[in-house]
């Protein structure tokens, strides 16, 4: 079979198996793109599409966008020998939930060929290879041996090779065909396996525990399982098939092998109430389907481990998934907060999310973790603010409100060199969107299409005209389609007045997310269709090129960045009229999320040091429409 130029979708890539896997599978000359809880692996080529975060959240568009031809299964998560009281939940979600999720956005893909599922010894009856005390020699497990899964993780397994044979028995409806590898003892660089554990434990020099040395396991290098999963999709199998080394080893023996590379090892021997396993792949069927069966024995792996983490100096691959996030004037703003805990959720952040506003009776303070009562920014000092957010290990703040815009865009520098990441812009170019005359001036200066804004009416040459106030962006006091006596009027109650003709036509509010390097990652029209005291309450999706680079090419000369609102009137001449720039998140911007801006998970990305350019806007195809209404909750 000739990989070059092949698709492939790799969940759990940069696990012990995942990246043996993509290192064989690139060097092949496939294209490969990897989803994976962990951060991108230093060492991985820089075409390798990643995606970093909860594959629970990954979408059928994003997956459709690869277009996959070969689908390799590996994310998983698991617990050695006795599984904890908190492994129910995990458990459920990072194998079932997980699992039924990726196929159900591939199950009807038109490019799927194979599906490879790295399923677990841990599904065969555990009667056949436990035992009250020591036996002579393993018990050889076929495919055909009957079926319990001893734990969680195994029954989790199970179900989802049922889900798969579910799927198989419709087989006219696709051309793709599924295999599952009941997968033996693996162990390898950066895994949580005992061989690992022991190694890193004897290069610090501490003493390591041993029990049960007498029990066989069916020990497969991480390396050799790769192998063996790119033999099987390179077969014709299907069904279930064993991959382990076939050859059981005692733990006594790997003691042993460890003994020539640490002499002086410390061992403290211990009893342990559970039954001794002994058990090995039979792998008949493996090596009559592939002509393959695995050659690496401990004897020649262990030194590559010891040598690996040497060089590795434990520092593995783990996520920063603990960091918490402050949104601040969170008001009533429910959307805008779910949406930073979908974000959050997606890159399986396990942080709290703290919510701040002046009123401590506020909606908001219902779905947030921590609420925090903030006083005026005026009373507090920066420096406090600070205190505040290293004292709660507040990674990420998110300012929402217009008044403290400036606030947080003056102090930016102060807040990143305290390690606390800002979704907002720099002084200069929030100074310019929330002050209407600059605005109007930079606008036309940049020569973009806007409409005319003046403090003095006598300037203005029309029959009707629209008063605002000067400062801050939203319409909350606006007059709209009033005559030259009405605008006046209106003008005195406004504290600051700026004037501007009133234009007939659809009004539009474009999102867009900009990057840090300055370049617009993504942008969503959405026509406002129902309009109450200034926000949509019934907003749509379009798509309009035209209208989409106007506002991208004038947000990048802008120097904006993160979520950025432009509202746009288009006359009934089809000419286009930028209004206003409003340099946060919007009330009904999460539909714009909903269609693939997915500013927050980016934004929190990039706060961590990814670059969000491996990260495509993938828009969805089918048009939305939002529908903001009350709802009740009940606490």
């Amino acid at each position: 079979m000739k990989w070059k130029g092949k698709r492939i979708f790799v969940s759990g890539g940069a696990g012990v198996i995942g990246a043996s896997l993509v290192e064989k599978l690139y060097k092949k000359g496939t294209k490969i793109f990897v989803g994976d809880l962990k951060p991108r692996p230093s060492d991985f080529p820089s075409d390798i599409l990643y995606r970093q975060g909860d594959l629970n959240y990954i979408t059928k568009e994003e997956i459709d966008d690869f277009s996959p031809e070969y689908f390799f299964h590996l994310a998983a998560t698991f617990e050695r020998s006795i599984e904890t009281y908190n492994f129910w939940e995990e458990n459920y979600h990072h194998n079932i939930r997980l699992s039924h999720h990726l196929m159900t956005s591939l199950k009807d893909s038109k490019t799927l060929k194979k599906v490879i599922f790295a399923s677990s010894y841990l599904v065969y009856n555990p009667n056949l290879y436990s035992f009250g005390k020591p036996t002579k020699k393993p018990v050889s497990l076929s495919e055909t041996e009957p079926i319990s899964p001893r734990n969680l993780c195994g029954a989790a397994k199970l179900f989802h090779e049922v889900e798969l044979q579910f799927l198989n028995s419709f087989s006219h409806n696709y051309k793709y065909k599924i295999v599952g590898a009941r997968i033996f003892r693996v162990y390898g660089g950066n895994s949580r396996d005992v061989i690992s554990r022991w190694i890193k434990n004897l290069l610090k020099g501490e003493e390591i525990t041993l029990y049960k040395k007498e029990c066989y396991f069916d020990y497969i290098y991480a390396n050799e399982v790769a192998e063996g999963l790119i033999k099987l999709a390179e077969s014709p199998a299907e069904g279930v098939i064993n991959l382990g080394s076939g050859n059981a080893r005692r733990v006594e023996e790997v003691i042993n092998v460890l003994k020539r590379y640490f002499p002086k090892m410390k061992i403290r021997e211990t009893d342990i109430d559970i039954l001794y396993e002994s058990s090995q792949a039979n792998m008949d069927k493996f090596r009559k389907i592939t002509g393959w069966t695995p050659k690496k024995q401990l004897e020649e792996a262990i030194p590559e481990l010891i040598s690996f983490y040497k060089k590795s100096k434990f520092v593995e691959n783990i996520p920063n998934t603990n960091f918490n996030v402050l949104v601040t004037s969170i008001s009533r703003k429910v959307p805008l907060l779910n949406a930073v805990k979908k974000a959050n959720l997606k890159l399986a952040n396990t942080g709290k999310l703290f919510g701040a506003d002046i009123n401590e009776n506020c909606i908001g303070r219902y779905f947030v973790d921590v609420f925090l009562k903030m006083p005026q920014l005026t009373e507090l000092s920066i420096n406090e603010i600070i205190e505040y957010c290293r004292d709660n290990k507040i990674s990420c703040i998110i300012p929402t409100r217009d008044s403290e815009l400036l606030f947080f865009a003056v102090n930016k520098q102060k807040f990143l060199k305290n390690g606390i990441k800002l979704m907002v812009s720099n002084y200069n170019a929030v100074e310019i969107c929330l002050d209407k005359l600059k605005f109007y001036k930079k606008v036309t200066e940049m020569r973009f299409p806007t409409i005319k804004t003046v403090k003095n009416i006598n300037e203005l040459n029309c029959n009707v005209y629209v008063v605002k106030e000067r400062w801050g962006a939203g319409s909350r006091n606006i007059g709209l389609n009033l005559t030259r006596k009405d605008a006046i009027t209106k003008a005195n109650n406004i504290k600051e007045a700026v004037f501007q003709p009133y234009i007939t036509g659809k009004e539009f509010s474009v999102d867009l997310y900009i990057s840090l390097k300055g370049k617009t990652k993504g942008v969503v029209v959405r026509e406002r269709q129902l309009i109450v005291d200034g926000e949509s309450q019934i907003t749509a999706t379009i798509k309009d090129k035209k209208l989409e680079q106007i506002c991208s090419s004038l947000a990048e000369k802008l120097g904006l960045y993160g979520h950025i609102v432009f509202q746009v009137i288009k006359d009934v001449r089809g000419n286009f009229y930028i209004i206003e720039c409003n340099p946060r998140f919007g009330g009904a911007s999460t539909l714009s999320i909903e269609v693939g801006l997915d500013s927050f998970y980016w934004f929190l990305l990039e706060s961590f040091g990814v670059d969000v350019d491996n990260y495509p806007f993938i828009r969805s195809k089918t048009e939305k429409k939002l529908v903001r209404h009350a709802e009740d909750m009940i606490v």
